[in-house]
Order: structure tokens, then sequence, then C-alpha cells
């Protein structure tokens, strides 16, 4: 528990920012959100609402990463 000048620190906002970009960094690097939230003890519905602008710009990786699994699973398909 902090005490009324603890609190008023800005030292006290340090372990939620460090958290902050703990999620943010095992989001932008490719951490799932099922994991993200396991790890981070926090509903998918808390991390989609707080840090969809971290996932903004990913959305040619993700592309990206749909196209290879459809060239594997096309590949599958051709066989021997």
């Amino acid at each position: 528990m902090l005490t009324p000048a603890q609190v008023a620190s800005p030292l006290a906002a340090i372990p939620y920012d460090l958290r902050h970009a703990c999620v943010s960094f095992w989001l932008r690097s490719g951490v799932s959100l099922a994991e993200t939230t396991r790890r981070a003890g926090q509903s998918v519905a808390v991390l989609q609402r707080y840090y969809a602008k971290v996932l903004d710009d990913k959305q040619a990786k993700m592309n990206a990463l749909i196209e290879q699994g459809l060239a594997e699973h096309e590949g599958e398909d051709e066989g021997p």
C-alpha cells in the first residue's frame, strides 16, 4: 500500500508504465492475444480496447502470414 506522498510521486506511475510497455511489446512482437491475456491477467476485450492501436500497423504483416499459410496449404494439396 502506498502512502499519499508515494502516490503523488512521479515514480508511482512507473510500474503501470512498465506493464503497459511490456504488454505493448508482446503484442507488437506477434504474441497472440490469447497468450498476452494469459500473461497479463486481462481479458481479450480489455486488451483490444486499450491496445488495439498497437496492432494498427500490423495489417500488412498479418496479410503476409495469411498468404504464407495459403501457399503452404496449396502445396499440401498437390501431393506426390
